[in-house]
């Protein structure tokens, strides 16, 4: 079986265009287009509808893309295993990232990585939590960093790393400041309705924490006047801080020494999960597993 050929396909299939795929491949239109006609006159029938623009799948290339995906994974897994008996230290890792501190974490965690498995291919790929979720679906990914509330988490298997609380953040000098908590102690509990006329900043509504922060709005029986709408959590920390509105962000966000913001709890106190998930059923490699034993160790000392 030519393993290259099924990846040929597949990348057609993501591009939905052969020169943007042959592009991503470094190689000529014209290679991958013989490539791609030597196996259809192999099969009997197209697997892409051609135009100019897009390159869809026929039911057959459908059906293709789909079992080339599941063999490159079994050849994967299957060499993955083989690594580890031989103790060789070798294969591929795929790791997906959140944007921001999946990224702080990997770039602290991996110099140990490497040193222990300098031959251990690692890609680490910056994603959404739902685009992670798919792409473990799909077997596009080994392990997922992510973060969610329970409600969110899918049919993979879960490992927690940490429980954060969200917390209500306003600029320093808003009416509401005085009331909060000397630095060390614990937040001060304050209804979210003595806020319900402010502007806040909101992560996008394709996001996680979202989810969580309309469900916070949803039970204090309000509609926020959202100002702004980010896709970086950092973001929520500096606008805050630029004093145009209020937020909703995880403790991990905030700095201990911002003077520019003052944070309150809510009397239930939600929170959500940082963790790392597999799909279930996949091989967890050996480096997969020293991966995930770093960044358990690394969230015990950031927490």
């Amino acid at each position: 079986m030519d393993f290259t050929q099924l990846q040929y396909i597949i990348k057609i299939a993501e591009e939905n265009n052969i020169t943007k795929a042959a592009e991503k491949l470094f190689m000529s239109q014209s290679a991958l287009n013989q490539q791609l006609l030597k196996l259809e006159k192999e099969l009997g029938t197209q697997l892409f509808r051609r135009s100019r623009t897009n390159w869809g799948l026929t039911e057959a290339g459908r059906i293709y893309v789909e079992g080339a995906k599941a063999v490159l994974q079994i050849k994967r897994e299957t060499y993955n295993q083989i690594y580890d008996v031989a103790k060789v230290q070798k294969g591929q890792l795929i790791i997906g990232l959140t944007p921001g501190r999946g990224l702080t974490m990997f770039t602290a965690i991996y110099p140990r990585l490497h040193l222990t498995f300098p031959n251990l291919h690692i890609v680490p790929i910056e994603m959404r939590v739902r685009q992670q979720q798919q792409a473990l679906a799909r077997d596009e990914l080994d392990i997922s960093f992510i973060t969610l509330a329970n409600e969110h988490k899918t049919n993979d298997n879960y490992i927690t790393l940490d429980r954060e609380e969200l917390l209500i953040a306003v600029p320093a000098g808003h009416p509401l400041s005085f009331k909060a908590a000397p630095p060390g102690k614990p937040y001060t509990v304050i209804d979210i309705n003595e806020l319900r006329y402010e502007p806040f900043v909101l992560m996008d509504k394709n996001s996680t924490l979202r989810a969580i922060c309309d469900k916070i709005f949803e039970r204090a029986g309000f509609i926020p006047n959202v100002l702004f709408e980010t896709n970086n959590t950092s973001s929520i920390t500096a606008m805050v801080e630029s004093t145009f509105c209020c937020g909703i962000m995880p403790k991990y966000y905030i700095s201990k020494d911002s003077r520019k913001l003052t944070c309150f709890a809510l009397d239930y106190h939600p929170t959500w999960e940082v963790a790392i998930a597999y799909r279930k059923g996949s091989y967890l490699s050996e480096g997969a597993k020293e991966f995930i034993r770093l960044a358990q160790e690394y969230w015990k000392n950031v927490s």
